[in-house]
């Protein structure tokens, strides 16, 4: 056990100090200001009844871990519960929140900025913790970065993917579902998400709760409902999330603005994320307090 909880600190720091030192984390803005902040990281194990769960709430089309494992070496021999899943939460910067902060249509600079430049970082993190494991002597591999993965069409879900890293992080605790389908996490809900699947042996985090929602006021008590109030364009509602206004909101008219004012093309909003409880905590412990 003391061998595996090592190795679980030396993924944790390989990631934390890709983040927190490397020039790579960068909005490319005329400041190179940092587009993540100190990371948050868990794991799951590859066997864990959660991933066939997903696939038979979401599609037969959703991933496990062992499914992506093969997919990258086929001719692999291991079982799911040989796989680890190591997963990790990237905040945004708190220049970044207060700028989303004060928006009431369409994302501000920075925002926009993380969501192009700061996801190349977190694919750069994913490649990089790859490599580091590999010269461990441990294979792995990023399901995002496979040329397999894609997005498809949930007929319960709507859109969805062949894998999501929010569900991977929700699986290795690291947060749990709001009204807006977000991941509130111990660092808010102002974040981005990655995950790599390894042929490793580290003990799964454990997860402080047994509810989806658990993190989120709404689901807890039907109070807060901040985020209705966010969405530009209506796509919030006590109902859920309609992925269909949210999508063409982000891919349209504010797709549109970015290019036009910025000079750079991305699909991105999330004001739902900012100017409200779960920001950057999880207010239902505060509320608890009460």
């Amino acid at each position: 056990m003391a061998e595996q909880l090592g190795l679980a600190k030396w993924v944790e720091n390989v990631i934390r100090n890709f983040i927190n030192t490397s020039p790579e984390n960068t909005l490319k803005n005329a400041a190179h200001e940092k587009a993540w902040g100190d990371p948050l990281v868990g794991f799951s194990k590859g066997d864990d009844p959660l991933y066939e769960e997903y696939k038979r709430h979401i599609g037969s089309f959703h991933w496990t871990p062992l499914e992506v494992f093969k997919q990258i070496f086929p001719e692999s021999k291991v079982t799911a519960r040989d796989l680890t899943v190591i997963s990790w939460i990237l905040p945004q910067t708190e220049a970044t929140k207060v700028d989303s902060r004060k928006e009431k249509e369409l994302p501000p600079e920075r925002w926009a900025r993380a969501r192009l430049y700061g996801e190349e970082v977190n694919n750069k993190l994913r490649k990089h913790v790859v490599d580091a494991l590999k010269k461990k002597g441990y294979r792995a591999g990023a399901p995002l970065l496979s040329s397999h993965w894609s997005r498809q069409m949930s007929e319960t879900y709507g859109f969805a993917s062949n894998w999501s890293e929010r569900h991977a992080a929700y699986a290795a605790g690291l947060g749990t579902f709001g009204l807006c389908d977000g991941l509130i996490t111990s660092l808010g809900k102002a974040v981005r998400v990655g995950s790599v699947v390894a042929e490793i042996d580290i003990p799964a985090t454990a997860r402080p709760y047994d509810d989806h929602h658990a993190y989120c006021l709404f689901f807890k008590n039907g109070t807060c409902k901040k985020c209705i109030s966010r969405c530009p364009v209506g796509a919030l509602s006590e109902a859920g999330h309609d992925k269909v206004k949210c999508y063409g909101h982000s891919y349209g008219t504010s797709l549109k603005h970015i290019k036009s004012l910025h000079g750079f093309e991305v699909g991105s909003c999330g004001l739902c994320q900012t100017k409200v409880p779960c920001e950057s905590r999880i207010p239902v412990k505060d509320s608890n307090k009460k």
